[in-house]
């Protein structure tokens, strides 16, 4: 890990609210999941290459249209005004300094249009199929119309997963920050849990969203190659390979696991991107090398921004990012897409699923 999140990450502890910090820390069920998302990365071993020059490394990609200076993007997280007072526009201030791109969340607490203006560059908007399908279908538009280049359909939350360490009393405020940018697509009388996700959503919500705004629509939960396949046939423009942080299922296959049969499935037809537990430049360029075409940071970013708010998130972001271009260089691969397959070889337990433990705050 990181030298810095683990900073970041103990001031962020000093700092939060007892109730925010188990809220952004806890996982479903027994937190297996959760738990072991970091070490799965350090599980595989790399094979470097040598007498290769390197002595220009570049970080920069094209996703969708956004040239970015950096592969390392912001994870929909929730509530980020339960870690700092400027919530979602210090992070976004930070992501655009640093040439990333944020995902802003469907349960941002801050008015999606506002965050818009904040970011200054390109950002997607995180989509969760509600109850009341209004309200989805609003919010796309409105994302839209604020300039979000991509939309991400979470899919594996049909229902919010048990979580036995923040499923006490709720976090104050909570309610409040749902309804910032649902509230006003709430018909008069209609249930509260018209905003909650539907278990009745179906692969037709891609097509939905698509048409509906023009957008791509990346598919966030992926954990199967198969089911990677059936998002893209239905017309997804790209998947996230994600555990929802160990916040959903417990027990899944970490993300690290995952990623090669999902990029096998999918082959060159759309991008791959992957979340869970990475924390280090090591961590990112073993993900890049299985396939992945970005990677997204969730909790490291949540810490950054309590410690430092923007600053500490475009802290976060550089450091990750010199430290990816120095394995890189290592590695000798002076280019994203040098990061190939070959560079990557299970090893030290990656064909042992829940061997080593991790640190419990990733």
């Amino acid at each position: 890990m990181s030298a810095l999140v683990d900073a970041q990450r103990a001031a962020a502890r000093e700092l939060l609210d007892p109730a925010a910090l188990a809220y952004y820390e806890s996982g479903a069920g027994s937190e297996i999941t959760r738990r072991e998302a970091r070490a799965a990365w350090s599980h595989y071993r790399l094979r470097p290459r040598v007498l290769t020059d390197v002595a220009d490394v570049d970080l920069s990609l094209e996703l969708f249209g956004a040239r970015l200076r950096t592969p390392l993007l912001v994870a929909p997280t929730a509530f980020h005004r339960l870690a700092h007072a400027e919530g979602e526009l210090a992070t976004a201030r930070g992501a655009t300094a640093s040439g990333s791109l944020m995902v802003v969340s469907t349960r941002s607490s801050t008015p999606l249009e506002v965050v818009a203006e904040a970011c200054g560059g390109p950002w997607w908007f995180q989509v969760y199929a509600t109850r009341d399908p209004a309200v989805h279908r609003a919010l796309a538009l409105r994302a839209r119309d604020a300039g979000a280049t991509a939309l991400v359909l979470t899919g594996d939350t049909p229902y919010v997963g048990r979580k036995p360490r923040s499923d006490g009393p709720g976090v104050p405020g909570i309610e409040q920050m749902i309804a910032v940018n649902t509230a006003q697509h709430l018909a008069p009388g209609a249930a509260a849990d018209a905003v909650d996700q539907t278990p009745a959503v179906t692969v037709a919500m891609i097509d939905e969203l698509a048409t509906l705004t023009g957008l791509p629509v990346l598919v966030k939960g992926v954990l199967r190659g198969d089911e990677a396949a059936r998002c893209v046939a239905a017309g997804a423009a790209g998947v996230v390979v994600s555990t929802h942080g160990g916040r959903q299922l417990d027990r899944v296959v970490p993300s690290a696991y995952a990623l090669p049969d999902v990029v096998a499935a999918v082959g060159e037809r759309v991008p791959v991107l992957v979340d869970g537990g990475i924390c280090s430049g090591l961590d990112a360029l073993t993900a890049l090398a299985l396939g992945a075409r970005a990677v997204l940071l969730g909790r490291p970013v949540l810490w950054a921004l309590a410690a430092g708010g923007a600053d500490g998130v475009r802290e976060l972001l550089d450091t990750l990012g010199d430290d990816l271009e120095h394995v890189m260089a290592l590695a000798g691969a002076p280019r994203l897409a040098d990061l190939t397959p070959d560079l990557v070889t299970a090893g030290g337990g990656a064909t042992a699923w829940g061997h080593g433990a991790s640190d419990p705050g990733h």
